[in-house]
């Protein structure tokens, strides 16, 4: 046969060409993952996390971005005793903010499951405070395509602004990256222009290696923004995690010139806490990121302990 009926795939295997299209989307992420240039030697991560927090986390403690920080917070409520009543409770609190210390940035969304959607559009007084969604089964990712593309239409028809959902890590351990990515890029066209936050569950993925491969691949599928954990059944958000994720995000930018945000969220509770993701985010991203367009904290009991630190009372607003 001649060459143009056959062509090698790098699989010690020889076919037609057609057969040869199925592998090329495998090709483009295995080659994408295989270029990256992130480090994912895990003690040299730690040993730059450690760097940027002894150089740099104690001068950006201060009163101006511990402000800044509760206005990138992604209020959450993702508790299974969450009802229509409670959840509109927690909204009022964020409505009762802006009346009550109108000098201040309220937070950045609140987020809720995605049945409350609409609760939260409907008791929501504060025009600058959008309305973000855990869709797509979260938390643990497991359900059929469909039933996850109705969800989030179903949330987005009741107001939702934005939409965090959990990587398929199933797909992920398979090495099935064409499906993963195909999963991703189906949801973001339902969730149109905005923004689609993709959670890699990085407790459950532990090596650096893992998390590069998962920012990547998920990334490449079109999402906004690339966020830690969930904060449910594995550890939460990690430094280490965070800054292999904003590697990432950095060697995209420069490869495709576009911005993907990072969001961590799992068990960051303290001001200090904040405060040293903030210094990750602004020590590898830059200033670029230090907006809550690109640079979000999921958290519950964050925001007050923001508060008392910037105002210096122990007064609990949300």
């Amino acid at each position: 046969m001649s060459n143009h009926e056959h062509e090698h795939c790098g699989c010690g295997c020889e076919h037609h060409h057609d057969h040869d299209h199925e592998h090329k989307p495998m090709d483009k992420y295995m080659t994408a993952i295989s270029q990256s240039g992130v480090t994912t030697d895990d003690a040299a991560v730690s040993a730059a996390v450690q760097e940027i927090i002894d150089k740099h986390a104690a001068e950006n403690n201060t009163p101006e971005v511990q402000q800044f920080l509760l206005n990138c917070v992604d209020l959450t409520t993702l508790a299974t005793d969450d009802s229509e009543r409670s959840v509109a409770k927690f909204v009022q609190k964020v409505n009762d903010f802006d009346n009550n210390y109108p000098q201040y940035k309220n937070v950045a969304a609140i987020c809720v499951y995605s049945n409350f959607a609409a609760v939260v559009r409907g008791t929501l007084e504060v025009t600058d405070v959008d309305v973000a969604v855990c869709s797509a089964s979260f938390p643990a990712s497991q359900a059929h395509i469909e039933t996850k593309i109705a969800e989030t239409a179903l949330a987005i028809a009741d107001g939702a602004d934005e939409v965090d959902i959990v990587l398929n890590v199933g797909y992920f351990r398979d090495e099935a990256y064409e499906e993963l990515s195909d999963e991703i890029a189906e949801i973001k066209q339902v969730v149109g222009n905005r923004p689609l936050k993709v959670i890699l569950e990085t407790g459950l993925l532990k090596s650096a290696e893992a998390i590069r491969r998962a920012s990547i691949l998920s990334m490449y599928s079109g999402c906004d923004f690339i966020k830690t954990s969930t904060g449910k059944v594995y550890p939460g958000a990690s430094l280490e995690a965070a800054y292999v994720m904003c590697q990432c995000i950095k060697e995209y930018y420069i490869q495709h010139g576009r911005m993907v945000g990072f969001k961590a969220s799992g068990g960051i509770r303290t001001t200090e806490d904040a405060v040293k993701y903030y210094t990750i985010v602004k020590e590898v991203l830059g200033e670029q990121w230090l907006n809550n367009r690109y640079f979000r904290i999921g958290a519950s009991s964050l925001a007050n302990s923001l508060f008392q630190s910037f105002t210096g009372t122990d007064e609990k607003p949300f």
